[in-house]
Order: structure tokens, then C-alpha cells, then sequence
């Protein structure tokens, strides 16, 4: 009993509540950003391919350059490193806002690369016969490839979000919240081995929930145009 009121006691389960409402938030809305930053580097990167809709060896080569880049520097590196960006933006080098600019400028780049390969899982028949009917290339990126390619964007947004989610324990560097937090602040700094499973047997609920729900979608909207 003394053991279930030191982890579920004195506030803990509202400490939980906050905790995964601040991992939700922290994962969810990087997530969000991560797409609308990568969504437009990914239509860059397959459109000025080779096999593209609007080949640019030269702008290829310097956006394929820095998404590289930016993808081969380790997270807490990085971190470090884009502090100046974070404090531009939000006002401070520490604190939620200030990660989720860390986990975006993390992120966005390996979106990047998951939309350029589900746009060149497209029949390129379908893109063919769009070009052929006189559609330009903002019509074949909106009407063609988006829709074609949209159940693997889904399973893709399924593993960026377990991706970030697997970083937001990093916050306690940076002040700020969440289960990750919690596990390491309560659990392992103060000894407390329990709070930390528990914290992580949540965080792995959450990847399941996401995940599966996010395939269960993509699933349910897979009606592509099937090429002969």
C-alpha cells in the first residue's frame, strides 16, 4: 500500500496527467511543424530529381546537401548548435517551445527524405497520363502525387511521430516537461526505479496508440489509381 501512494499519491497522478498532456502536445505539434517545413523540401527534392517533374541537377544537389547534413548531426548536437534559432524564435534557449524548434529543425529533414520516397512510389503512368492532359506541375504535385502517394505519407507521419516521441525525454536538458522528464527527474535522479518504468511504460502506450491508429487511417484511405 506505502509503495502505491508513493507512485499514484500526493498529486502524482495529476503529475502523470500533465506529463503526457506535455508529451502529446511537445510530439503532436513538432510533428505538424516537421510537415509543413518537410512536405515542401520533399516536393523540392523528388521534382528536381532526375526522373522528376522539373529536374535541377544544381538545386538537387544543394537541398539534398543540407537535408544530409542536418540529418547526420546527432540530436543533442544539434540541439546545442541551433540554441541562437530557438531563442530568435521563442525567446529562450530552454523551456517546451524552445524544444519543439529543436525536435522541427531535427525532424523536417528526415520528412523530407519520406515524402521524396512515397512520391516515388507514384505509378509514374499516373503522372504520365496527368502530364499528357496538360496538367502543370502545381496540379500534378496537388491532385496527383499528394493524393496517389498519401496512405505511405500516413504510415510515414506514423514513423516520424515515434521518432520525435522517442526524443521528448531529451527535454529535462532544457527545462522542460514531460514523461521523459518525469523518468529521468523523478526516477532515475532520485532514485525512484518505479516512477521511471512507469513514465516508460506510458511513452510506449502512446507510440502504440499513435501508431496504430495513424496505419488504421492509412489503410482506410488507400484508394489509389492503380496503373496498368
Amino acid at each position: 500500500m506505502e509503495v502505491l501512494n508513493n507512485l499514484f499519491g500526493d498529486g502524482m497522478l495529476a503529475m502523470y496527467g500533465e506529463a503526457i498532456l506535455v508529451t502529446v502536445k511537445i510530439t503532436l505539434l513538432s510533428t505538424l511543424l516537421s510537415y509543413i517545413l518537410g512536405i515542401p523540401l520533399g516536393v523540392l527534392l523528388y521534382g528536381t530529381s532526375k526522373d522528376g517533374i522539373f529536374p535541377s541537377a544544381p538545386v538537387n544537389g544543394i537541398v539534398g546537401t543540407v537535408v544530409n547534413i542536418i540529418r547526420s548531426i546527432p540530436f543533442i548536437i544539434l540541439l546545442v548548435m541551433t540554441q541562437p534559432v530557438a531563442k530568435l524564435i521563442t525567446g529562450s534557449k530552454i523551456g517546451d517551445d524552445a524544444f519543439i524548434v529543436y525536435l522541427v529543425i531535427a525532424a523536417a529533414p528526415f520528412v523530407a527524405r519520406m515524402i521524396e520516397s512515397s512520391f516515388r512510389e507514384v505509378d509514374r503512368g499516373v503522372i504520365e497520363a496527368a502530364q499528357s492532359m496538360g496538367s502543370n506541375n502545381f496540379q500534378i504535385i496537388t491532385k496527383v502525387l499528394l493524393p496517389e502517394a498519401k496512405p505511405s505519407l500516413i504510415v510515414g507521419s506514423a514513423i516520424a511521430i515515434t521518432t520525435i516521441l522517442g526524443y521528448t525525454p531529451m527535454t529535462y536538458l532544457i527545462a522542460g516537461g514531460g514523461l521523459g522528464q518525469m523518468a529521468i527527474q523523478y526516477g532515475l535522479y532520485r532514485f525512484e526505479s518505479d516512477i521511471m518504468y512507469i513514465s516508460s511504460i506510458l511513452l510506449i502506450i502512446l507510440v502504440q496508440i499513435m501508431q496504430e491508429t495513424l496505419n488504421y487511417i492509412a489503410k482506410k484511405s488507400d484508394k489509389r489509381i492503380r496503373g496498368k
